[in-house]
């Protein structure tokens, strides 16, 4: 529906529209006005009001500033303050204008992974409450000469689901809980971007960013801090660092290069795990069954001012680099009927035909041990990215983290791209699509020999290794293979109109085909369709309130108890109410 109606729209769209302005154009001078010359009419979205306090307005003490500067901010879109007259400018004179405004968007330029934005980022740029607070104190004050910040967010949210058993509100994610409310992220940044807009020095930067509540479990990384209370455990809150990079910045080569090492979220994707980096509160299980992070060095250059050229070398995804080394011991190189009655609970030693089986030799892992992680390889990614000059379209296609494919922790084989439309300066299209596969991913039909072997103990990821979370294995059309690859391939669409300066509509499609069924769990092709609206009660303080309705097509896969694996009260259906609270400071 969302592609129909976003055709109609293309189709009635003035495509000689002039480009935007830059985002901080100077006025121009009104024409004189004659008697056949009418005023100009009001745009659509007038601009904020002018700022109206000064620093000195806040007054002194940390909690007074930052509850005075939090109340200037209310029911408006921009910062209050008076800018400075001697700041430098936000962005290059000669690059693309901004597409969008935040409020109400996420973002005011179409998102790309990896790096600090080219061309348009000059450190210490957040908007902060807390930086706004210590700006009277030699902390702050010194945090402001080296240009570092400290900020974040704290995000709140609940849902009302036609679901109702423990977690089953997934494959739907972050509101997984049917009928709660939750902590899903309080986050902490501290940071130093490098200057891009400049290109006469080399500059530098780096990030460091904590994330705790229930959203810890959609970071996760194999070997990476969490791996007790989320595998063993699984606790509904727990702790993460998703970003732990240093940045550098080299002008005069092309337009710019940045260079990236450390852990970061990984490239492509139209959402990210980060709750204001979204349309809306939930998110498509296009996103949910992606590759979060990635470990290694990642550069980016500008070869022109319209295209960015990016080339990295990571570990894999969404796992330590140390995992390449650890190995675990095998107990199921082989498994008779004797060793299966004894951790078999009752299961009949039995093909899918029900012929008993007298032992099942163990080809996909045959040796004394196993990689921990056999996804913890060596990877590249490569990409491109493509915006007009007028910042209408913008195509980003990527080939990320690819290896040779084998089940590994999130080994995701990752090939696809976005793309950003605007119609107008208030509406615009994003799509995303994309395949991935795996290699080797053990059998779990039902008396096929790798449900054997993985419930037997026999790979990296079953049960023995992983008690809750653990990847899934396939459901393969050849019943007696003891594995095969996984595909995957997704189609999302967000059609998004900005009907004020705080407030935001989003149409949410998606199609996603979990081929066999290792990403979600169960084999089936989904469809899902979500209307959202962010609204923005300043720029530190937004709601997202949702409805989304969510079908699987081939078999039930909602309302499945993920902690004991009871799918008696499965559905093929789900509606879901929900929203969020996000507070930043």
């Amino acid at each position: 529906m969302t592609m129909l109606l976003a055709g109609l729209l293309l189709a009635g769209s003035n495509l000689a529209d002039p480009a935007l302005a830059d985002a901080t154009p100077a006025p121009p001078a009104p024409p004189a006005q004659t008697a056949q010359t009418a005023p100009p009419p009001e745009p659509a979205n007038p601009p904020a009001p002018a700022p109206t306090i000064t620093d000195k307005d806040l007054g002194h003490g940390v909690i007074t500033r930052f509850l005075a500067y939090q109340a200037a901010e209310w029911n408006r879109a921009t910062s209050p303050l008076a800018p400075d007259p001697a700041a430098p400018p936000s962005r290059r004179a000669d690059w693309a204008p901004a597409p969008a405004t935040s409020p109400p968007y996420p973002f005011t330029e179409f998102s790309y992974g990896g790096a600090t934005l080219l061309g348009v980022n000059r450190p210490a740029s957040v908007d902060s409450p807390l930086m706004v607070a210590l700006g009277d104190t030699g902390l702050g004050q010194a945090m402001a000469r080296a240009h570092v910040q400290a900020y974040g967010w704290i995000d709140i949210g609940g849902n009302l689901s036609t679901s109702n058993v423990r977690q089953g509100n997934a494959p739907a994610a972050y509101a997984f809980a049917p009928n709660t409310v939750l902590l899903n992220q309080a986050v902490l940044f501290i940071e130093r971007t490098p200057d891009t807009v400049q290109d006469d020095h080399v500059d530098w930067g780096f990030r460091v960013s904590g994330i705790y509540g229930s959203d810890y479990r959609y970071t996760a990384s194999r070997g990476f801090l969490i791996d007790r209370g989320y595998y063993d455990r699984n606790k509904v809150n727990g702790f993460d660092m998703p970003m732990v990079y240093a940045e550098l910045f080299v002008p005069k080569i092309a337009q710019g290069l940045v260079i990236r090492a450390g852990r970061f979220i990984a490239l492509p994707d139209i959402e990210a795990q980060l709750a204001p980096n979204n349309y809306m509160y939930s998110h498509s299980l296009t996103y949910t069954f992606d590759n979060y992070t990635n470990e290694g060095v990642q550069l980016t250059l500008a070869a022109t001012r319209s295209l960015f050229v990016q080339l990295g070398l990571t570990y894999g995804s969404d796992t330590a680099a140390w995992n390449a080394g650890q190995h675990l011991p095998n107990p199921a190189q082989t498994i008779t009927a004797a060793s299966w009655a004894t951790i078999g609970n009752g299961a009949p030693f039995a093909d899918p035909g029900g012929h008993p089986y007298t032992a099942i030799s163990n080809t996909l892992y045959p040796g004394a041990t196993f990689r921990r992680d056999p996804g913890a390889r060596p990877s590249i990614t490569a990409c491109l990215r493509y915006q007009d000059a007028a910042a209408r379209d913008n195509i980003y296609l990527c080939a990320d983290a690819i290896n040779s494919g084998v089940w590994g922790y999130n080994n995701l084989q990752w090939f696809g791209g976005t793309w950003y439309h605007r119609f107008s300066d208030t509406v615009h299209i994003a799509l995303e699509s994309y395949t991935l596969y795996q290699k080797r991913v053990v059998n779990v039909d039902a008396g096929s020999p790798g449900y054997f072997l993985y419930y037997g103990g026999g790979t990296p990821f079953s049960p023995q290794v992983y008690r809750f979370n653990g990847p899934s294995g396939a459901q393969c059309a050849d019943r007696s293979a003891q594995s095969c690859t996984a595909h995957v391939f997704a189609l999302l669409s967000y059609l998004n109109w900005e009907f004020s300066p705080l407030n935001n509509l989003s149409l949410r499609s998606e199609y996603y085909n979990d081929q066999q069924g290792q990403r979600t769990g169960v084999k089936s092709r989904y469809w899902e369709i979500g209307l959202g609206w962010q609204h923005w009660f300043s720029p530190q303080i937004e709601v997202r309130p949702e409805v989304t309705y969510y079908r699987s097509v081939d078999a039930a896969a909602f309302n499945i108890d993920l902690s004991t694996g009871d799918a008696s009260q499965a559905k093929n259906h789900q509606l879901l109410v929900a929203g969020d609270l996000i507070v930043h400071f």
